[in-house]
């Protein structure tokens, strides 16, 4: 777990409201606080003028001056102490005891009438004070136009403060654009430098946010840090607070549970045999130009990828399924193939069941051969049955988690289940395709099956739907030239899988939330399914802006983070790891971008920009990497670092397919859009990114 910045950040504004109103919701009928106020009070209301005496002495008249000259209520008691040369048996004028200031006006009159009485000189003291005689100047005393106080009573509206004069406007000056507050888990080197001896089962958890309470505190009290919860599941009553310090333990969670022998997973290649399939483009080979057609570039990439693998791993189990307007399972010397048609395409549970009868390949070092024989004897002709080709594949690796799906395509699916290509006005038929896929890809990663989409350059193979399963499932989605085939299916093949079914968890106190997609509270969630040696995710958290319910964590204190890993190995055995650090919280934006490591966030940006686009929110894509990239150059302004500012520039340029209009009209409606293939390759791209291809 790495953090971009070496602080959590706080914006000023709201550590100065924590600061100033720590848990008080002040209420919008009340005017605000006077010390808050930058000029003087304006004066009150008329009143009707008082009576005089036909004589007066001197004495009185200075006394009169005096009275009229003052713009508050004032305490009798003070000016009598000022005039001390008053006759006694001068009239006076008369008392009030006030324990309260006089009431406000009603809603009508100007919020400019209000008194202004300081609180702290009304609790436990009785005060005298006398009514003002003159009218005052109200332009003289303009009222503060940033305080409003028009939401009721209740309401839980915010009061719009009155700044501090030279106090918050220079606070608020310094604060940063975009978020620093970002978290980096490089999921493929945590899970492979796993520790000899987990321990068996886990610690204490709290019931609520399921964080688990470290062991090594003495003292025991009933409170979870993370979530202020008071139950826990085991062990209860053990102390949870920020560690100052680093911690890292690895739980193995069913301690009973017998691991399955770690057998070679399943290759299965998914080959398109449709008439499209038979277009031929040239290509020179030595003195010679020859044509060959899509499917004889496929045919050889395929046939070197056996090869090759017979020579370094003989013991891997290698499948082919092809496609057209049928689906054929290849079987081997003691198996027939299987070959399916019409109606036995349409309803997955019924191929869910075929798939099951069918038996796993042998290794191909016993294969080989008459794989190659299979593969060279494939022809191209008919529709594009790829949904259900697709199905019976996922449900064949299931049997080992850590296989892999390669689907080789070069149009669009066009038979009944997974139709992608929609030549009526019916919308039914998309929506029922889209969620085929979205639940084809949940049980593919269920299953720890990795599903790769390659298409091959100058076709539309609608590829932001398909690549929603490869994404789905940690696989590549990749449009290929002819000639290219062979390097990108070898590049998947050697993407080993470490884990399966893998979840991931941040936890943070209260005072802090997380910041995404979806806002969830002090606790996210992410479902990662299958991990390689090259995966790396990113996270967004932020201070909690709802001062009233938590206020935010004060500068110059500190916050626990907890990480939960949750895997499954390759022999079966479910793990746990938790990683618990924590952060000194600050307010100075100098301190931040000291500190910030750009890489960090300029990854996350691909990752949260891509994560948006694929889902067809183009301005919110846009909005988040305009926000960070502001951050990423007023770094690297303050810290005047050369380095920075090249690999900078390198990852504008990777960012530039989130600022290109790259949809298509659907012919479903002239409203509807979707991504074209080559958006759809280049975000899925930038949303699986790593942090060792931002630094190259």
């Amino acid at each position: 777990m790495e953090f971009a910045c070496g602080f959590v950040y706080v914006p000023p504004s709201l550590s100065q409201k924590e600061r100033r109103y720590p848990n008080i919701k002040r209420s919008a009928l009340l005017p605000p606080n006077p010390r808050l106020r930058p000029q003087s009070p304006p004066p009150p209301p008329p009143v009707p003028p008082r009576k005089h005496l036909e004589t007066e002495s001197e004495n009185s008249k200075d006394e009169k001056k005096v009275l009229e000259n003052s713009v508050f209520y004032e305490n009798t008691r003070l000016a009598a102490a000022s005039l001390s040369s008053v006759k006694p048996e001068q009239p006076t004028p008369p008392k009030k005891t006030a324990l309260l200031p006089p009431p406000l006006k009603t809603r009508s009159e100007s919020c400019s009438e209000l008194l202004i009485c300081p609180q702290s000189s009304i609790i436990n003291q009785e005060l005298d004070y006398d009514v003002p005689k003159t009218e005052p100047d109200l332009n003289a005393q303009p009222w503060d136009p940033n305080y409003s106080n028009s939401v009721p009573e209740g309401t839980g509206g915010e009061v719009n403060l009155p700044a501090d004069s030279g106090i918050v406007s220079s606070q608020e000056s310094a604060d940063l654009p975009g978020n620093p507050n970002v978290v980096l888990v490089s999921l493929g080197k945590l899970l492979s430098e796993e520790k000899v001896d987990p321990i068996q089962g886990v610690h204490s958890l709290c019931s609520q946010c399921s964080s688990v309470v470290d062991t090594c505190y003495d003292n025991t009290v009933d409170e979870c840090y993370f979530c202020k919860s008071s139950s826990f599941s085991n062990t209860p009553s053990l102390l949870q607070s920020p560690l100052n310090s680093y911690q890292d333990e690895l739980f193995l969670l069913n301690p009973d549970e017998k691991p399955f022998c770690d057998t070679d997973p399943l290759l299965l290649f998914c080959i398109d045999v449709s008439g499209s399939m038979k277009i031929t483009s040239e290509v020179s080979e030595g003195e010679h130009t020859v044509n060959k057609s899509r499917l004889q570039f496929v045919q050889e990439a395929v046939s070197q990828c056996v090869e090759r693998l017979n020579e370094q791993q003989p013991g891997t189990r290698v499948g082919l399924i092809s496609f057209n307007h049928e689906v054929t399972m290849h079987g081997y010397e003691n198996f027939k193939s299987r070959c399916l048609s019409g109606a036995e395409l349409i309803e997955s549970l019924y191929l869910k069941e075929i798939a099951a009868s069918f038996p796993n390949p042998p290794p191909l070092s016993q294969t080989k051969e008459y794989l190659e024989r299979q593969v060279v004897g494939l022809s191209a002709s008919g529709a594009t049955a790829l949904g259900p080709a697709a199905l019976l594949a996922i449900a064949i690796a299931s049997r080992q988690p850590g296989s892999k799906v390669i689907i080789c395509t070069d149009g669009k699916a066009n038979t009944e289940l997974g139709n992608l290509e929609v030549e009526d006005t019916d919308a039914l038929t998309p929506v029922s395709s889209t969620i085929f896929y979205q639940e084809l890809g949940e049980f593919a990663a269920d299953n720890g099956v990795t599903v790769s989409v390659l298409s091959i350059e100058g076709t539309d193979c609608r590829l932001d739907e398909l690549g929603k399963l490869a994404d789905r499932t940690r696989g590549k989605v990749v449009i290929a030239s002819p000639s290219r085939l062979h390097p990108e299916f070898e590049q998947i093949i050697q993407n080993r899988t470490i884990a399966t079914h893998c979840t991931v968890i941040i936890l943070l106190p209260k005072s802090m939330c997380m910041k995404g997609e979806k806002e969830a509270g002090h606790k996210g969630t992410r479902e990662v399914g299958n991990v390689d040696p090259d995966t790396d995710i990113t996270f967004q958290f932020r201070a909690n802006e709802k001062v009233s319910e938590v206020p935010p964590p004060s500068p110059s204190s500190r916050v626990s983070i907890q990480l939960q890993i949750k895997y499954r190995q390759r022999n079966g055995r479910t793990m746990l790891r938790v990683i618990t650090a924590d952060r000194e919280v600050t307010d100075d934006g100098s301190a931040v971008l000291s500190s910030l490591c750009l890489a960090i966030i300029q990854l996350n940006s691909s990752q949260a920009s891509a994560a948006l686009a694929v889902r067809g929110r183009l301005l919110d894509a846009r909005r988040e990497g305009d926000m960070q990239k502001q951050l990423i150059e007023r770094a690297i302004k303050h810290n005047h670092s050369a380095e920075a500012e090249q690999t900078y520039n390198e990852w504008v340029k990777t960012m530039e397919p989130i600022y290109t209009n790259f949809t298509q009209k659907n012919t479903v409606s002239s409203d509807s859009q979707s991504l074209t293939d080559a958006a759809a390759v280049l975000f899925y791209t930038m949303k699986q990114r790593n942090k060792k291809s931002i630094s190259e």
